[in-house]
């Protein structure tokens, strides 16, 4: 269990309440069972396409090559959406693959100046790398860390922290669930 597993619990959990939860995943991608990248997945359509993959150009992070054309036409409608239409928007992650795209990087700001709560993941370099961010962040409300040794007991809280992002709703609904 890590930060992901926490994400989609709370996202879970809110829809389960009624809650339309928009924005971004970021799945690995497997092929023969080794990462051979990262996808960029609308939370409420389902669209998808590559956030980066093994290969040969620019711009890069480690061993992947960031597609950027394809994580904007994917992640900036994503997120823009989700600033329109849902109730909390949530991204999974803000790390240095999804700053590297001007247009989802650009997104991913409008959705931390937002009114609108926000559920996002946060890279742990996010403060070395984008300090201004992680600034941003922070001002949006708490920043719960997740380690090794707190992550299983983080679990059981996904209720009463989507409570906390989005205090209405049907406690009894029966929102769509999500597989990462």
């Amino acid at each position: 269990m890590g930060k992901s597993t926490l994400f989609f619990a709370i996202v879970r959990e809110l829809r389960r309440r009624g809650c339309e939860v928009g924005g971004i995943y970021a799945p690995e991608a497997r092929e023969g069972g080794r990462r051979v990248g990262f996808r960029i997945v609308d939370l409420l359509s389902g669209e998808g396409g590559w956030l980066a993959k093994e290969g040969r150009g620019e711009p890069r992070v480690g061993k992947y090559v960031v597609l950027v054309e394809e994580a904007e036409r994917v992640g900036v409608k994503a997120i823009e959406r989700a600033l329109r239409e849902a109730c909390v928007v949530g991204i999974d992650e803000i790390g240095p693959m999804e700053l590297i795209p001007a247009g989802l990087r650009g997104a991913i700001e409008r959705a931390l100046r937002a009114e609108k709560p926000l559920l996002a993941v946060i890279h742990r370099r996010l403060p070395l790398t984008h300090p201004h961010l992680f600034e941003m962040a922070k001002a949006r409300g708490r920043i719960l860390e997740v380690t090794i040794h707190n992550r299983a007991s983080l679990l059981p809280q996904s209720r009463r922290l989507s409570h906390e992002l989005w205090p209405g709703g049907d406690e009894g609904g029966q929102g769509a669930d999500i597989h990462p």
